[in-house]
């Protein structure tokens, strides 16, 4: 098959093409967002030209910008989406496109479901919904949403890779322990998609939402100790505190955990135990160890 890749030079968009390649997909189309602008929908139709699928992990991923540029926000994570469903639509091509755990309110007890009612309470994550609406409408047989959460890896600013860095300047870290999430390997991700974008090829994986994170739950406090842990550093350093110690613009879920019902309906298995992949993650020299 023949695979375009949006976003390719984020974090997420990396791995996705090193997933490809180790999995001996020998088409696959690479563009950054200095190659593509998603918002283009000229450029967006002649790159999807000849591409049976489409990963796209190009976003606004500025979770406090939106709150300010919301219009700018909706032009990449909206508008975009539309541009490449449309293109999808007339080439026949698949679509994989990534959105967030931000289209849920946050405020639950149990995971949210695939099928569950977005409310988002940020101005990213009412364009990430508005971009998931719009593939489905315009690609409801061959469009697929993959919400992810709490990423990490190897090319790109994240959670984990912060912590250890801060680690080597400061003796104590306060970190929050009332936000729940569901840590993400990039790469484990990456691989994910592009299982499910041959199973969507044929035929075994049907369109619709997909929740890929890993399973169980933890804290960003339960997060920061166990990376140290993992890099052999004392835990005991990480002080938790409430999410009040860190304003933010944007307000942030304190509930981010998603049910993965989708993959078994699909004939997958759900992505690993969070401490399982943060563990391989490290095994992989993701992150340094002390």
């Amino acid at each position: 098959m023949r695979w375009l890749v949006t976003g390719a030079t984020g974090m997420l968009g990396r791995d996705v093409v090193t997933a490809l390649r180790q999995a001996g997909e020998a088409k696959v189309t690479a563009l950054g967002r200095d190659d593509l602008d998603i918002t283009d929908a000229t450029r967006v139709l002649n790159a999807v030209t000849d591409h049976e699928l489409v990963i796209n992990a190009a976003a606004w991923t500025d979770v406090d910008g939106a709150e300010t540029n919301e219009a700018a926000a909706f032009a990449v994570n909206s508008t975009g989406v539309h541009n490449l469903a449309t293109a999808c639509a007339r080439r026949r091509s698949r679509l994989l496109h990534i959105s967030t755990d931000y289209v849920f309110s946050g405020t639950n007890a149990v995971p949210w479901a695939e099928g569950a009612v977005p409310t988002p309470a940020n101005a990213y994550g009412r364009t990430k919904l508005a971009g998931e609406r719009t593939l489905h409408a315009v690609l409801p047989d061959h469009g697929y949403t993959v919400r992810t959460a709490w990423l990490y890896g190897a090319h790109g600013r994240n959670f984990v890779d912060t912590v250890l860095r801060l680690a080597a300047d400061r003796e104590v870290l306060e970190v929050v322990h009332d936000q729940t999430g569901q840590p993400t390997w990039s790469y484990a991700l990456a691989t994910r998609l592009v299982a499910l974008g041959r199973a969507a090829a044929a035929g075994t994986a049907r369109p619709g939402v997909y929740h890929g994170t890993a399973t169980g739950r933890a804290t960003w406090y339960a997060l920061a100790r166990e990376a140290f842990t993992l890099a052999g550093l004392a835990p005991g350093r990480i002080k938790p505190v409430s999410s009040d110690r860190f304003p933010r613009r944007a307000p942030r879920p304190s509930w981010s955990v998603l049910g993965h019902h989708g993959w078994e309906r699909a004939g997958m298995a759900p992505l690993a135990p969070w401490r399982a992949m943060l563990s391989r993650a490290f095994a992989a020299g993701v992150f340094p160890s002390a």
